[in-house]
């Protein structure tokens, strides 16, 4: 299946769920479509059926108006009214990149949020429009504070992204658990040991069994540093946004009728205003190369930047046609109508 042909299915199923307000499903279809063609399949489409029952059970609003204030020139401060994340976020994006192109850095804070995909096409997006961005969210708890063995902060991923006029963007996309939740959920599902260093269970304690790790912690990178990084961009986002933080935010895998009521900032830099594209373009081409010309570790691949490969997934599906299971299609078109 082919983008255009994607993006026009998972429209519908979000516009049979309800999803009103104008654009909004085509703008989640987008970004969820565009993450699967990444090569991002836990937070591609295999999300449209958890989408749609939190939808129906009233944990996103399918009736959501998102209002948009200007408290200075350069912020935005967004409401999302718990509407489908990930259109929320594209409508944010936009925004966000009309206030960065007038003031050359602008910043929009979203609170009443829901959960918004993979932050790696929002990142995409901003980069070929020009712009450095950094991007967070809140999420529900799952590491335990430094010093702490009970789940109190999210796993708030950091999202970074350098543009490059020729297509050679630099986008990080990184959670900060040593490895995202759903790696381990769908090691659960098929009964599949874990590495000890991904997460402890209940008691605190390293464990290579999914199962148990589903009731216990995400071990955060870096130890107590990631952990006290995952509290400071909670913060950021959430408490400059006015929106729910920390333990206040509901596990909606657990309860999909509730609202989390998330926080997310995305801050953007017109680049061109610091920078010449060109040379900023030959900057990256020279990282790219001191990557490439590092030796590799026992023979493997050569390093490259941060989001390569993506790109270049992103570029074979464009070419070739998207790769979907042909149960999760078949669930698509069902929902489709």
């Amino acid at each position: 299946m082919y983008e255009d042909d994607a993006r026009a299915l998972v429209a519908r199923a979000f516009r049979s769920a309800g999803v009103s307000a104008p654009g909004l499903a085509e703008d989640a279809a987008h970004a969820l479509v565009l993450t699967q063609m990444m090569g991002i399949t836990s937070h591609g489409i295999a999300r449209v059926p958890s989408y749609v029952g939190r939808l129906a059970a009233g944990g996103m609003n399918p009736d959501a108006r998102i209002t948009v204030n200007a408290p200075a020139p350069a912020l935005r401060l967004i409401d999302a009214d718990a509407g489908l994340g990930a259109g929320v976020a594209m409508a944010a994006l936009r925004v966000t990149m009309q206030a960065a192109r007038e003031t050359g850095l602008a910043g929009s804070f979203i609170r009443r949020a829901t959960h918004l995909g993979a932050l790696a096409p929002l990142l995409w997006l901003a980069a070929e429009a020009g712009f450095a961005a950094i991007i967070t969210t809140n999420t529900a708890p799952m590491i335990a504070p430094p010093g702490g063995r009970a789940a109190r902060v999210g796993n708030a991923p950091l999202g970074l992204a350098i543009p490059d006029v020729n297509g050679g963007h630099v986008i990080l996309d990184m959670a900060l658990s040593v490895a995202a939740r759903s790696r381990v959920r769908d090691a659960a599902n098929r009964d599949d040991p874990i590495p000890e260093t991904w997460a402890t269970d209940a008691q605190g304690r390293p464990t290579t069994d999914a199962k148990a790790a589903m009731g216990g912690l995400m071990q955060a990178i870096g130890g107590p540093k990631g952990a006290a990084l995952a509290v400071s961009l909670d913060l950021l986002a959430a408490g400059l946004a006015g929106a729910s933080m920390l333990s206040e935010i509901p596990d909606t895998h657990v309860d999909p009728a509730a609202q989390p009521g998330l926080g997310q900032m995305i801050l953007l830099i017109d680049a061109a205003s610091l920078i010449e594209p060109q040379d900023l373009s030959a900057r990256i081409k020279d990282a790219a190369a001191i990557h490439a010309a590092t030796p590799p570790v026992a023979g493997g691949p050569a390093p490259r930047l941060p989001g390569a490969r993506a790109i270049a997934a992103l570029h074979k599906a464009r070419a070739e046609g998207i790769d979907i299971p042909p149960a999760l299609l078949d669930e698509l078109v069902r929902l489709a109508g």
